[in-house]
Parts: C-alpha cells; sequence; structure tokens
C-alpha cells in the first residue's frame, strides 16, 4: 500500500511507524528537514521536504497514485487542505488532522464538501476518553469493550496484597478474568504459566466486567464507587475546552485554571456554569485557596509533561482519588502510572488508534493503544471464513505476541484456552504487542482483495 504522511510531528512519526512495517510503500513530507531526519534515521520511508500544500510538491510524491494520504501538519486549514487536493489529483483515500472547536462543529459538512473521507480531532478524542474514565463507577482504570460486558483494566502487584513472587499458574483466579499482560519496566510482556510476578508490575487484566472488578477486590485493590461531582482542570487550552464541554453537560461543577488573560475571557464567554480562574496551576498557594485539593477529581493538561506529572503527584499526596495527567511523550506513561497517578493519557497514541480503526474499515470495533502504543487491545466480530474460526485455538499456532483475552458469544463471556474454538459472530477482545498489528487481517478478518487489505497483507 502506498500512503503519503505530511506532517512530521509526534502523531506523524507513530503513523509512519505503524505503517511502515514491512513492505508498505511510505511517503513522509514536512518543510523542516529536522523531523524529517529523525524519521528517515529510524525508518524506511522516502522523504520531500516541501510543503504539503503545493501541487508540484503532491506530483513529486506521484499523489496520484497513493492509496492514502493523512495531512497532520500544524495548522488545520493547511490539513483540510491537502486532504482535498490530495483526492482531487487521484489519491484513493485522505484524512485531515484538524483540532480548531469552531472547525470540529461542522466537521460533517467539511468532509462532504471537501471529500475528506476522515476527520480526526486528537483533543477531542482525549477529552472523550478522559470523561469515560470520570464517569466509570470503580476506582482502577477500565478500558470497556462489548458494550462494556469485558473490561481491560490495569493493577498495579504493589497496590494487591500477597501475589509478588508467585508464579501465573498459582494465582487464585476464581472469576472469568485472564492476565491477558504484564507491563514491567517500560516493556509489554506476554506471560505464560510459568512467569513470576514482580512487585512494580502492573498487570493487565481482562474478562467480564463484574469478574474483573470481584478479582481486583479479593486481591486488596479498593473496589469503592466513585462518585464524580466536582472536577478541576489545570489548563485551558482546546483539550480542557472540549472536557469541559463534555462534563458541564453532565451537570458537573467545573473549575478552569489558567494563565492566559484573554483564554480566560474566552472560556468565560462559553462556560457560564463554569469558574474560569486566571491563575498559575503550579502556584500552591492559588490551589490551597480555591479549595483545588478538596474536588472530587484534578485533571492536569497544561503544556509541559514535567508540570503535569509534579502537579498530579502533589495532588496524590493531598489525599485527592482522582488524578488524571496528559503527557505528550509515550514513554513516560509507564513511569507515571507507576509513581500513582490515576490515569497517563496520550493524545498521540489516542489518534493513532482511531487512524488505525478507520483505515481498517469497520471491522474492529474498538482498539485502544497502550503503554505509549507498545501494546494493542482490539475489539473484533468475527466473520465466516476467518483463519481463527478454522480450529482449536491450540492448533491455530497464533503468534506469542497475540493473546485472546475474552470472547462475548450469544450474551454470555467466555475465558478462551486452549480447547476454545471461536465462531464467526463472536466478539473477541485480542491483546497483542504492536508488532504484531500486521497479524490482525491475517488471522482475524475474512480473505478480501482491496485496499485494506493490501495494507495488513503487506507491512
Amino acid at each position: 500500500m502506498k500512503v503519503l504522511i505530511v506532517g512530521m510531528g509526534k502523531l506523524g512519526f507513530q503513523l509512519a511507524d505503524a505503517f511502515s512495517i514491512k513492505d508498505n510503500d511510505v511517503t513522509v513530507m514536512d518543510q523542516k528537514n529536522t523531523a524529517l531526519q529523525k524519521t528517515t534515521d529510524q525508518l524506511d520511508v522516502m522523504a520531500y521536504q516541501h510543503n504539503g500544500v503545493e501541487l508540484s510538491s503532491l506530483n513529486k510524491a506521484s499523489i496520484g497514485e497513493m492509496d492514502l494520504t493523512i495531512a497532520v501538519t500544524d495548522d488545520d486549514e493547511t490539513n483540510i487542505l491537502i486532504a482535498f487536493l490530495a483526492k482531487r489529483m487521484g489519491c484513493t483515500r485522505s484524512i485531515a488532522r484538524v483540532r480548531n472547536p469552531e472547525y470540529s462543529r461542522q466537521s460533517d459538512f467539511i468532509k462532504k464538501e471537501m471529500e475528506i473521507d476522515f476527520i480526526v480531532n486528537p483533543e477531542h478524542s482525549t477529552a472523550m476518553e478522559i470523561k469515560n474514565y470520570l464517569m466509570r463507577d470503580m476506582v482502577i482504570h477500565m478500558e470497556d469493550f462489548a458494550q462494556g460486558r469485558i473490561s481491560l483494566a490495569d493493577v498495579h502487584v504493589n497496590s494487591m496484597c500477597d501475589i509478588a513472587g508467585i508464579k501465573l499458574k498459582d494465582l487464585n483466579i476464581q472469576e472469568k478474568v485472564l492476565v491477558a499482560a504484564i507491563a514491567r519496566e517500560g516493556e509489554v510482556i506476554i506471560p505464560y504459566g510459568e512467569t513470576m510476578i514482580e512487585a512494580t508490575d502492573v498487570l493487565y487484566l481482562i474478562g467480564e466486567s463484574d469478574d474483573v472488578a470481584s478479582f481486583s477486590g479479593r486481591c486488596g485493590v479498593p473496589m469503592e464507587k466513585k462518585e464524580i461531582n466536582s472536577v478541576v482542570i489545570l489548563g485551558g487550552g482546546r483539550l480542557g475546552y472540549y472536557l469541559a464541554e463534555y462534563l458541564t453537560e453532565l451537570g458537573i461543577n467545573i473549575k478552569i485554571i489558567e494563565q492566559n488573560r484573554e483564554r480566560c475571557k474566552y472560556l468565560s464567554e462559553n462556560f457560564g456554569n463554569a469558574l474560569i480562574i486566571n491563575g498559575d496551576g503550579t502556584d500552591l498557594s492559588l490551589l490551597k485557596e480555591e479549595n483545588v485539593f478538596d474536588a472530587d477529581a484534578l485533571v492536569c493538561l497544561t503544556g509541559l509533561d514535567e508540570e503535569n506529572l509534579l502537579l498530579a503527584l502533589l495532588a496524590k499526596q493531598f489525599g485527592m482519588q482522582h488524578v488524571i495527567s496528559k503527557v505528550s511523550r509515550p514513554n513516560y506513561i509507564p513511569i507515571i502510572e507507576k509513581l500513582g497517578v490515576d490515569v497517563a493519557v496520550n493524545p498521540v497514541t489516542i489518534t493513532a488508534g482511531e487512524i488505525l480503526r478507520y483505515v481498517l474499515g469497520g471491522k474492529v470495533a474498538s482498539i485502544s493503544l497502550l503503554l505509549g502504543g507498545a501494546a494493542e487491545a482490539l475489539e473484533l466480530i468475527i466473520q465466516p471464513n476467518t483463519y481463527v474460526t478454522r480450529d482449536q485455538l491450540q492448533y491455530l499456532d497464533l503468534p506469542k505476541g497475540v493473546i485472546i483475552g475474552a470472547v462475548l458469544r450469544d450474551g454470555t463471556v467466555l475465558i478462551p484456552d486452549g480447547m476454545t474454538h471461536i465462531q464467526p459472530g463472536d466478539r473477541v477482545v485480542v491483546f497483542m504487542l504492536s508488532t504484531e498489528m500486521s497479524n490482525v487481517e491475517k488471522y482475524f478478518l475474512p480473505p478480501r482483495r482491496g485496499l485494506l487489505s493490501e495494507l495488513w497483507n503487506n507491512r
């Protein structure tokens, strides 16, 4: 498959990394040589130092032969124009990143009139992720699949009782729960029975939602219900704006602390029911004066990862139960969550997951990129003639980096073992290392021809 990615920031690089595995023909374009140099040093791609809105630049990149163009520069108007031109010049599909709230309200109109296939908004998607976490009943962080019947939870071993130092096969699991993966020192391990659990590990538990909560509770993880009535948002940028919009619609009391005075004025004009405070979110005296630590949840969304981390840890020291931090660097996520912060969200990995799901053509019901993109959890609806339906799992020779964590069949959740035979119509949640993403179509989608098949078969 031939892919053109215009804009080599963090998102552009992660997409180039995802698409350049194996034999895809990936071309990247940026006006800055430094961004291109980093990409070409690490990835096998063709690079052009050009302006993506110039017709001559697109022609040099053979835009008419491209199957997919993804515009992710720092400018919304530029991305819209590039995606529009790409389609007009013969590219099969185009995707644009659009972040401005004004544009997001009319994205359907822009897509239709400009013939853009997909518009993605990182801040919008990240705000939805944060809102979903805040609205979940349980304290531990869960990802929901299969309309909430199946959950994937990450639980720190040091918060569980008496399981460090034992083998996975010796865990007393009475519920429909599987340890799908272990995060250890920034790496992801697909475990087996002899794997020894260490005190610093994070376990990824998958199974029926109530059973995941039950098992965690038996192991000493607090499972009390959480009630969120008040939220403090540190940082009133685009992400803070979208989050405030979601939460005020739910009737939650919102307080936003933003340092830029003009931005505060804009926020106050749009959120009459929210309290907007013009001040420095790192000022401890201000935080105490505004009773920030008395709120039900704190969301740290400043522009600096280090600030977000320090503020999140400070909030934990003051006893706040629910603290969420935004991070721009995916490699920070394991560190932040190991330090006790409830959730670290990264707009880049969330956005990349949305784009990958779109490219897969709707065959993936949901996808979550975990640990900064090192692992992925996918929910798939199994179709007839799929490889995984041919025999029992023990005879299918699935890659070691792939594990089927749970199956929803006729309303019943199953935790599969070697004798399980996957059936057409099953909803399966698959946990895999990102390096195994090329096997999605081979094992879990029916054979077919066309653009999407070419993408994954050539990775």
